[in-house]
């Protein structure tokens, strides 16, 4: 094993645990904050972002998850009155998911809370820090 290679692998292990230890504080702190899961989280924000739906198949390619997964969390979205199924017009076995007006209420305040929640998990870096991760990290995702 090369240097290079050492080095890329410790600030992979680095990178690993940095997001681990995020991902853990923001599932608890949606947790009870807000009685509410990471993946419902995921799912309301992609919902939110196409307000004219996503069809389930979107859905799970856009949160890289199986349409198995995808469809429990909607199921149960649904069943709590913050997402609902309409079947498309065109093909009898499309079915889009919006969120309803009170889903998109409670997601605006769980987004609130989270881009709070952000911001004190990282309060260490500097604006210029961010920056410089972010160019990093736009880099590293094209290779």
């Amino acid at each position: 094993m090369t240097e290079g290679s050492k080095r890329r692998l410790k600030m992979w292990i680095r990178l690993l645990g940095v997001t681990r230890r995020a991902e853990g504080e923001l599932r608890e702190y949606l947790r009870l904050t807000h009685d509410t899961t990471l993946p419902r989280f995921d799912v309301m924000a992609a919902l939110y972002r196409r307000r004219d739906g996503l069809t389930m198949g979107e859905l799970s390619r856009m949160l890289l998850v199986s349409n198995g997964n995808a469809t429990v969390v909607v199921d149960r979205l649904e069943k709590d009155g913050l997402a609902r199924r309409i079947p498309s017009e065109t093909d009898r076995r499309a079915v889009s998911v919006v969120l309803t007006p009170e889903g998109l209420a409670a997601f605006e305040a769980q987004a609130a809370g989270h881009e709070v929640e952000v911001t004190r998990l990282f309060a260490r870096l500097s604006d210029d820090d961010v920056d410089a991760i972010t160019d990093i990290l736009k880099r590293a995702e094209k290779t």
